[in-house]
């Protein structure tokens, strides 16, 4: 990302919170062929006390990343919008976007074939928990375990990351009220993003 260190995100807790907000993922390799993303949804470990997630391929896109050969990028992209300069004092006509997002770096350990079912059935259970009538793979285990076989899963405690939240920062206290009201009715998750930043600013 672009060297800006205004809006560096340093905090090992704030990317955990940001990965657990926004778990669809982008990965990407710099695999033998050339670059190659994919997109899957990333599961923050809990009871790590660095930065771990846990995900999975569908076959072959293991193979086409050469998955636990080399380092990998993973790409955890929070809220994000335009930023009108309508909004800004008169004279100031830049415009510029907004964004929460963190570069994550590692190298993905392959689970076995009973860990990449227990790792399912832990996602599954994650995003199943907020669901009326939520559904476990445990309802089915055979037929399950048949279908996870089309999967490989995966570990990688992030070595490194890169993040970023900008957002407004270099505005005036009532240009970053203005865009932080506009987004209120637009986009509530960037507004709220705004609002912690400038809280952290003024303690």
């Amino acid at each position: 990302m672009r060297h800006t260190p205004r809006y560096l995100m340093t905090d090992p807790l704030e990317v955990k919170r940001l990965i657990r907000g926004n778990p669809w993922a982008t990965f990407v390799s710099p695999a033998s062929t050339g670059l190659v993303a994919s997109h899957y949804p990333a599961l923050l470990i809990e009871d790590e006390h660095e930065i771990v997630i846990a995900s999975h391929f569908g076959r072959p896109d293991e193979q086409l990343h050469e998955l636990g050969d080399h380092e990998i990028l993973v790409i955890i992209q929070g809220p994000h919008d335009y930023v009108s300069p309508s909004l800004y004092a008169p004279g100031d006509l830049v415009p510029t976007w907004n964004h929460v997002t963190a570069h994550l770096y590692g190298t993905p350990e392959i689970l076995s074939e009973e860990e990449n079912y227990a790792m399912l059935a832990q996602l599954t259970d994650h995003f199943e928990k907020g669901t009326p009538h939520g559904r476990s793979l445990s309802e089915d285990e055979a037929g399950t375990r048949r279908a996870a076989k089309g999967t490989v899963g995966l570990r990688m405690r992030v070595d490194r990351f890169d993040a970023r939240a900008k957002l407004s920062q270099n505005k005036s206290p009532e240009v970053r009220d203005n865009i932080t009201g506009r987004f209120d009715e637009t986009n509530a998750a960037l507004a709220a993003e705004m609002r912690r930043v400038a809280d952290q600013t003024s303690q």
